[in-house]
């Protein structure tokens, strides 16, 4: 891998937990500035999905962890004090990159035992964040699991999956595949504070377009919606009526949860952003990670009419360009409820 002006510094002592995976380098360029990747090589790619979980996929591929995103409520956030990191500031600026994971992914899928259910892609942290655009993981996975047969879906917030979309078309010709999009902040001002690493929402809009126009159907992802920040009509409908006319074909939305140490990273941010909300806040999560049942029917009863009145209905009408490609289910994000 070639980086314009890197300095590698390797220090196994001081990072046991990446010791553990297999590091091999860790690399700090200019042109990702406070961000360093950790390199690997993983044993394994495929990752078993517990059946508690209750998802409609099995098995997920990571081909990253951490996430320069840094969207401050996100759910991977606890994964990374596995590697005796951080879950505040070092997921967002100590990635580590699983180098040969496509290689491994491959020797997996050659076992007899792999009966090819669907997998699951960017369910825990974005497989197109900035980092896939020097170390150009996807393309090999979803060759890997293109050429065995295996079905697999995709769920991201970063416009690089523009650069795949000629190898998702082929795809569809051969296994199913489902492409959604996640879109949850339509103001700008919002959006560059919680979610300072990602696309605009203007740019994923343009996303959701171009994924149209190549011939495949988008599922969006409206999650996770805010409390007293995302949830009035105004935005809801704002926001659906711009996914609409960028050809979403459907839509899933639902509220924020708070699991483990995404909590309190959170919290110490909303306290500065809206310290009018921290009350707020603490008393619909009093009792858990979840908003409380009376503020799920409260949001699953405001959005719905506004998703059919854009006709974003789940299962609606399918806007043909070219040949309809066969599409697997939506995936949602990790035991997390989804309204529609």
């Amino acid at each position: 891998m070639r980086w314009s002006g890197q300095s590698v510094d390797v220090d196994d002592g001081a990072l046991p937990g990446l010791a553990r995976l297999g590091l091999i380098r860790s690399v700090r360029t200019p042109e990702f500035q406070g961000i360093t990747f950790h390199e690997v090589l993983c044993k394994s790619a495929l990752n078993k999905v517990p059946a508690a979980s209750m998802l409609p996929f099995q098995y997920t591929v990571n081909g990253y962890r951490g996430c320069s995103h840094a969207c401050r409520y996100c759910f991977a956030r606890p994964t990374h004090e596995y590697l005796d990191f951080d879950s505040g500031q070092d997921f967002d600026t100590q990635v580590v990159v699983k180098t040969n994971v496509a290689d491994v992914l491959r020797r997996e899928l050659r076992r007899p035992s792999w009966t090819g259910e669907t997998v699951a892609l960017g369910t825990n942290t974005d497989p197109y964040q900035r980092a896939e655009g020097r170390y150009a993981l996807m393309p090999g996975i979803i060759g890997a699991l293109t050429d065995s047969g295996t079905p697999f879906s995709i769920l991201t917030k970063g416009t690089l999956l523009r650069r795949d979309l000629p190898v998702l078309t082929e795809a569809v010709r051969r296994v199913e595949v489902s492409v959604a999009v996640s879109l949850a902040v339509g103001d700008p001002v919002l959006h560059s504070a919680i979610e300072p690493g990602t696309p605009t929402p203007q740019a994923r809009l343009g996303l959701i377009a171009a994924i149209r126009e190549a011939g495949l159907p988008c599922h969006v992802m409206v999650a996770p919606v805010l409390p007293r920040l995302t949830d009035s009509v105004a935005h809801l409908d704002d926001l659906l009526g711009r996914i609409a006319a960028a050809g979403a074909t459907s839509v899933t939305v639902f509220g924020l949860h708070l699991r483990g140490s995404t909590r309190g990273w959170f919290m110490d941010w909303l306290a500065g952003a809206y310290p009018d909300l921290v009350g707020e806040y603490r008393q619909l999560y009093r009792r858990g990670a979840y908003l409380p049942a009376d503020y799920r029917a409260m949001l699953a009863q405001r959005a719905a009419p506004l998703v059919a009145k854009h006709g974003l209905a789940r299962g609606g009408s399918f806007r043909e360009s070219g040949a309809r490609p066969t599409v697997a289910p939506a995936v949602a994000a990790p035991t997390q409820p989804a309204l529609f």
